[in-house]
């Protein structure tokens, strides 16, 4: 006798959806906690330490949301953004960007500007997974 499962159809599946997330940041040691901080409240982190790479990753997959330096070497973060930006137009209003440097009148340009979502290094990191919760809503 062979048996075949057959799905009911009040049978109900749980799914999670998992949302990627991409931080950008030339500080190795922060970059690494926060991939495990975001990894171990159930995202997808990818993690690169500067501009150049990030773009790549972004040519190559699609993010929810970008968690990003200003302050980096090969290109900047403003400059990355702008790039993404041009690349992929939905991702415009998916950065946070984190800077230790957020009174620099260049810096404050910038995210004035482009009204970007940003935190102050150092920034609490329940506010950070709070502000990537928001973002994602």
């Amino acid at each position: 006798m062979k048996f075949e499962w057959q799905p009911d159809e009040t049978e109900r599946f749980n799914t999670i959806e998992l949302k990627a997330i991409l931080v950008v940041d030339n500080d190795q040691q922060l970059a690494s906690a926060l991939q495990w901080i975001l990894a171990d409240d159930n995202f997808l982190v990818d993690v690169v330490f500067d501009g150049e790479a990030a773009l790549l990753k972004v040519k190559a997959h699609e993010y929810d949301a970008i968690i990003c330096d200003l302050k980096m070497p090969r290109l900047r973060g403003d400059e990355f953004y702008l790039k993404a930006k041009d690349m992929r137009p939905s991702l415009a209003d998916r950065f946070i960007f984190i800077t230790g440097f957020a009174t620099d009148p260049n810096i404050a340009l910038f995210l004035n500007k482009h009204d970007v979502k940003y935190l102050v290094k150092p920034f609490a990191v329940q506010g950070l997974i709070d502000c990537v919760r928001q973002l994602l809503r």
